[in-house]
């Protein structure tokens, strides 16, 4: 297995914690999301490499070693989308494979729609383009689900009581979301109770779902956004109790080439959940889509 190192890399002002691996002048940039860290990726990180990409999986800001601004108004979106802009920078590559989940995949769609980036795909795991999602919180159905949000804006008491007894809550979110529980172990949670203990880690972690009321920039992204023309892989496990299946419903009116497959028994967490099969579907999306239109 291609062996995976931790590098500090400098952009937009801030110090990234990324784990890489792999080689050559083609980016894999993998952007995880809430409450996880760039670990989540350990399964993916050497498929990609021995796709020949050089891969890297940044801690975002405000978790684990990245830097961690301390102003709530510091986690709004376009601030976020200007560090992953100055990463993919920093990597010198020539093209790049965007791939996220959870609010890694969030940014990743706004970032798709950037058409002077060079991604050659983008690939996104349980997360809605925001056009539907948006929709979606008009229904009591998606609201419900989504009811951490609004707690999420309550001041300081979320982080309190994620923080108790070592960020044991953490942990037990993570394994009463996943169906396949075996997938985390005590030494998996271990790792993500870890980074989120740290201080001020989960005052970060949670600011940008406080950011995202305080800013007006995100209502763009309930009109008319651009089409997103790069090819496009969407892997989605169908038993997510935060994000409904039917959010993804109308996503292809929004991508102008896009690959839908669902995992009917896979979580949230589905890249470290069903890793065998998101790996194989990658695998032949990136050979049939992504390098063949290379060739």
């Amino acid at each position: 297995m291609t062996s995976i190192t931790t590098d500090f890399i400098q952009a937009n002002g801030l110090c990234f914690e990324v784990l890489t691996c792999g080689s050559g002048n083609r980016l894999a940039l993998c952007l995880h999301g809430f409450p996880e860290c760039n670990y989540s990726w350990r399964y993916q990180m050497p498929l990609l490499a021995e796709l020949g990409y050089q891969v890297w999986a940044p801690n975002l800001r405000g978790y684990g070693r990245s830097s961690r601004p301390k102003s709530v108004r510091d986690y709004g979106i376009n601030h976020l989308l200007k560090d992953i802009t100055a990463i993919i920078e920093a990597s010198k590559c020539y093209s790049v494979l965007l791939i996220g989940h959870d609010w890694g995949a969030a940014l990743s769609w706004l970032l798709a729609m950037d058409t002077t980036l060079p991604f050659e795909g983008l690939i996104i795991m349980n997360v809605p383009h925001p056009t539907p999602f948006i929709k979606s919180l008009k229904t009591w159905k998606q609201l419900k689900k989504s009811w951490y949000i609004f707690f999420f804006q309550i001041p300081w008491l979320p982080e309190w009581l994620y923080k108790i007894n070592h960020a044991w809550l953490v942990g037990k979110a993570i394994q009463d979301i996943a169906v396949d529980k075996n997938r985390f172990p005590d030494e998996v949670l271990d790792i993500y109770r870890d980074q989120a203990a740290q201080p001020s880690a989960l005052r970060a972690m949670i600011n940008y779902y406080r950011a995202l009321f305080l800013e007006s920039s995100w209502k763009k992204y309930r009109g008319n956004l651009p089409i997103i023309k790069v090819p496009t892989l969407m892997i989605w496990g169908e038993q997510d109790p935060a994000l409904g299946k039917e959010t993804t419903y109308g996503t292809k009116n929004y991508v102008h080439d896009l690959t839908l497959h669902y995992l009917p028994h896979a979580s949230h967490f589905v890249q470290q959940e069903a890793p065998a099969q998101v790996n194989q579907i990658m695998r032949e999306w990136i050979s049939n889509k992504i390098n063949a239109s290379a060739v």
